[in-house]
């Protein structure tokens, strides 16, 4: 990863300067109520700093998919309440995030002030990048912070556009994103150790294709194995396969083979006729066990316990979705088990461990030990993205700078 400025990069003196903060806003709501406020809760380092340094804040958005029309329930004036109660200051709303009605509001704010605009996708212009609207959005402040790395893999006139036309700073959030993200997969400490889970291999073939020429064990769970096992030829029942793609998995399998890869896949699973919590048809068995009318819905104990001794050996880790059906008891088990063991290790020094995607840190909350990794990314689409080794538009936007 080239260089990319940061906050300690910007002018000493703020006082009174106006800073567009690209931040991700894109928050589930129930009514009027945050059901979910990591993401604000992410940025409020680089907001917080930059108001007791004196600037002018003003948070760029989007939210939701209102696709150029303005559309009442998609304000994000109905997250200046949560912001302010969060931030702890006063928080006020900017009716557009360009134009000259915005810049008039703009100057009526005193340093530390923090300003939301107005939803950036209510223009065509923000998801066609349209330079007009970059520099229109631009002229409103002094210089440009991007926090939002879950919005890095688009440009966007706001994230990618936008860097055209101002000096431009990656803030706390993604800092620490792009540094975790260096360490995992950009120059890691070997041995590499990375945990693939998930439904469907056809969602996933670019990140494991990927993945194989990087790391030195792959590790692939959830339904993706019962893919991998059939283009070995064990018979998987009635499991969650796609079978078409089991010419796909050989040739990973030979990538992984030619670039001395091990890829990790369970022998013993957990089993059961009907997918229900507890189901009583529920058995553990080895993978040439499994039954016409079963379906593997876990892997089992002793392979959870050969990954543990796989990561033992490891120094860092890249985790990317569940081993089995986590939602549903006692198919959170392995998943469970095998991020107890990855926290601990990183808890006593031993392992560098990065994980993303929405069901990633799901199932490490339902683990308890998120708090205990060394970096989890909330990002969905752009850490699928990074892992399959693509360039974020967002992020060669700071680094060309």
């Amino acid at each position: 990863m080239s260089g990319f400025k940061t906050l300690d990069d910007l002018p000493e003196e703020l006082t009174g300067k106006k800073v567009l903060v690209r931040v991700d806003l894109n928050v589930p709501m129930d009514g009027a109520k945050v059901t979910d406020d990591t993401r604000l809760r992410a940025m409020l380092p680089t907001v917080l700093e930059l108001s007791d340094r004196g600037a002018i804040v003003l948070l760029l958005s989007h939210f939701g998919r209102p696709k150029g029309e303005i559309r009442p329930d998609m304000s994000t004036a109905q997250l200046v309440l949560p912001i302010h109660r969060l931030a702890g200051r006063s928080v006020r709303f900017i009716e557009d995030c360009q134009g000259a009605e915005a810049a008039r509001a703009i100057t009526t704010m005193l340093p530390g002030n923090i300003g939301v605009l107005e939803n950036t996708r209510f223009h065509l212009g923000e998801e066609k990048n349209d330079p007009e609207l970059a520099r229109a959005m631009a002229a409103l402040g002094d210089f440009y912070v991007d926090d939002s790395f879950s919005t890095a893999h688009r440009a966007h006139a706001s994230t990618e556009g936008i860097t055209h036309y101002l000096p431009s700073y990656a803030g706390r959030a993604m800092e620490a994103e792009l540094k975790a993200l260096e360490r995992a997969l950009g120059d890691p400490e070997r041995p590499v150790a990375a945990v693939v889970g998930g439904a469907k291999v056809s969602t996933k073939l670019a990140v494991l294709g990927h993945l194989v020429g990087k790391v030195d064990h792959l590790i692939i769970g959830g339904g993706m194995a019962n893919t991998f096992l059939a283009a070995r030829g064990v018979n998987v029942g009635k499991s969650l396969c796609e079978h078409e793609l089991t010419g796909e998995a050989n040739a990973i399998f030979d990538r992984a083979e030619e670039a001395g890869c091990t890829i990790h896949l369970p022998y013993d699973v957990v089993v059961a006729k009907e997918f229900a919590a507890n189901p009583p048809s529920l058995r553990t068995c080895n993978v040439h066990e499994v039954a016409a009318d079963e379906m593997i819905l876990d892997i089992g104990p002793a392979a959870v316990e050969a990954l543990a001794d796989v990561l033992k050996t490891c120094r860092t880790l890249v985790w990317n979705g569940p081993l089995g059906a986590f939602e549903t008891p006692p198919f959170d088990e392995a998943t469970v088990a095998l991020a107890k063991t990855a926290a601990a290790l990183t808890k006593e020094g031993s392992l560098v461990s990065v994980a993303g995607g929405g069901d990633t840190v799901a199932a490490l909350n339902l683990a308890g030990v998120a708090g205990d990794f060394t970096f989890v990314s909330t990002a969905g689409g752009a850490f699928l993205e990074w892992m399959e080794g693509r360039t974020l538009p967002g992020v060669a936007a700071l680094e060309r700078q």
